[in-house]
């Protein structure tokens, strides 16, 4: 691996580098290898985002800025108490492909962990639905099937105005179609067994998870796109 030729210049000024070319102390050892291997480091501020790649043989440092439509501190905040939505949007836009202008994100706490963690409604899209399948709550799932809803009708939008982005944009909504069906089985599920409640008929508690019965109605044959590594934040 080349780390000669590495765009100083540019990491200096995204404050990845110090002015003695080491690295930043808020990069870790696994960090770094990660980010010389080609994984994307991911720097949060305030509505603000930016991501920073290398490429070419690491000669190149690709730099995307992105910015969301509510504060990271609003985030985290509402996630401890709920799953949190929000829209990322590209700026500079117009030098990108327009599809891929608009994501859609959930920040959903772990308990186990005490983090919130990101996931992506397109690469992450079963994790969504799984986790969110297995609160067992139906505020929860309708508010998740609303977002789905609406970024359905966003990448319709798309495909009439864009149609020569056809295939990467039907993919993604065969995505999120399939989404919707998943979380339509499970509340048709809990409805079910609240009505079986209701005539106290006795519920095997050895039955399958919603999710999983659910899940098994649909295909698999969609090959999720290669998950960016979300490393660890630091500031500009």
């Amino acid at each position: 691996m080349n780390t000669n030729t590495l765009p100083t210049d540019e990491l200096k000024k995204y404050g990845i580098i110090n002015e003695d070319l080491s690295f930043s102390k808020k990069l870790n050892a696994d960090d770094i290898q990660k980010f010389l291997k080609g994984y994307t480091i991911v720097a949060d501020n305030d509505k603000n985002r930016a991501t920073f790649q290398l490429t070419d043989n690491n000669t190149q440092l690709k730099v995307i800025f992105l910015e969301r439509d509510k504060n990271l501190s609003e985030i985290i905040k509402n996630s401890m108490v709920r799953v949190e939505y929000a829209n990322v949007q590209k700026l500079l836009h117009k030098l990108l492909p327009v599809f891929s202008t608009l994501e859609k994100k959930a920040f959903i706490f772990d308990k186990e962990t005490s983090k919130v963690v990101e996931f992506d409604f397109i690469k992450n899209a079963k994790e969504i639905t799984a986790i969110i399948a297995d609160k067992k709550d139906t505020e929860e799932l309708n508010r998740y099937r609303t977002e789905l809803l609406k970024m359905k009708s966003f990448l319709l939008d798309m495909i009439n105005q864009y149609p020569e982005a056809d295939k990467v944009i039907t993919k993604n909504l065969t995505i999120v179609s399939r989404e919707i069906n998943t979380v339509d089985s499970i509340a048709t599920n809990q409805k079910q067994i609240f009505k079986a409640g209701d005539s106290d008929i006795q519920l095997n508690g050895n039955a399958p998870d919603l999710y999983q019965n659910a899940n098994q109605r649909r295909d698999d044959d969609l090959e999720q796109d290669e998950e960016v590594d979300k490393l660890r934040n630091f500031r500009r």
